[in-house]
């Protein structure tokens, strides 16, 4: 396998020939869906729906953390909490075929939320909390822990080990990354003492399809050991008022379910922060798959460099901003 192109030899005859080595029956219509961390495609099947494929990246992710992440969506699912969980065929939900490791799943559609009414909010925020509340019956074992040190100093150093900015912003960026994690690392240590317990993990908006019958979570490819906000920050969006609005409809509805202790708001900020690092340097790691200069070419410009520095000063002047409050 070349991990600098994983997917190489992924062609739809590949793709094709390993679902119908699980006993698929293919009709031979292959669809890429956006996916650029996996491989992710809808299939259609001779008989009945279509499903959807994912190829798990390469040297990503062991066998045994899948399988955590599949435990996860299926206790969920038997909990009748909408999240599209993996098809078990003969007892395995994780599948193995010239090369890949794949999962097969029930198509689900659907639109990504506006959330522009409390009673949308209130409504995502009913099922995370139900989410939650399964997710602390139990432990993962092998996935990852929420970590400021992967999401910040060590994807800091990696963009700053690559050539990827232009000499003269080089400098700038090391001494303010190295001030906003300093900032960060102040007002997040130990996650404020937060209750840690399996979550999503990257609950923004494009995780959720909703539907006439109302919303379903996708993709729990990174769910992990972590506080409750990081699955509630990403949704909130607008200025401070409107951010306030809306964290107060979701935990309307979160509280119905769980508790939620007041003191991870003040985590909002550091995480964002964390993750604007974070996903330069996802770019960055990723950027020999052939999928990512075509998908994101703007990343290898200069004038991308110097939009994220603003946008990092931005973010520390919200950090050293007193916590958001309900």
């Amino acid at each position: 396998m070349n991990h600098d192109a994983p997917y190489a030899r992924l062609s739809p005859e590949a793709v094709l020939d390993a679902l119908e080595a699980v006993g698929y029956r293919c009709d031979g219509r292959v669809l890429a869906l956006n996916s650029y961390e996996n491989r992710v495609y809808q299939i259609g099947m001779d008989e009945g729906e279509p499903v959807v494929a994912k190829f798990y990246r390469p040297g990503r992710w062991s066998d045994a953390a899948i399988g955590e992440e599949h435990a996860f969506a299926l206790e969920l699912a038997a909990q009748e909490i909408p999240v599209v969980a993996p098809i078990v065929r003969e007892g395995v939900s994780l599948h193995t075929h010239g090369g890949f490791r794949y999962a097969v799943f029930p198509r689900r559609g659907g639109r990504w939320p506006e959330l522009g009414t409390a009673d949308d909010r209130e409504w995502v925020g009913r099922f995370l909390g139900r989410i939650h509340a399964v997710g602390r019956a139990r432990r993962f074992e092998t996935r990852l822990r929420l970590s400021m040190e992967d999401l910040g100093r060590r994807a800091r150093d990696f963009v700053l080990d690559g050539d990827w900015m232009p000499d003269y912003l080089a400098t700038k960026y090391e001494a303010l990354t190295e001030e906003l994690l300093n900032e960060v690392e102040i007002r997040a240590d130990g996650w404020r003492g937060a209750t840690l317990g399996r979550i999503h993990g990257d609950c923004h908006r494009g995780n959720i399809l909703w539907t006439d019958a109302g919303p379903h979570f996708v993709d729990l490819d990174d769910c992990l050991t972590g506080p409750a906000i990081q699955d509630l920050w990403m949704l909130l969006a607008g200025s401070t008022q409107e951010m306030r609005g809306e964290l107060r409809d979701l935990l309307k509805g979160y509280e119905q379910f769980l508790p939620f202790d007041r003191g991870e708001i003040a985590l909002i900020e550091p995480l964002r922060a964390l993750r604007m690092i974070h996903y330069s340097a996802w770019l960055a790691r990723r950027w020999n798959d052939p999928a990512f200069p075509l998908a994101f070419p703007w990343f290898a410009e200069p004038r991308y460099w110097e939009q994220h520095y603003r946008a990092l000063e931005e973010q520390l002047a919200a950090v050293l901003e007193p916590p958001l409050e309900l």
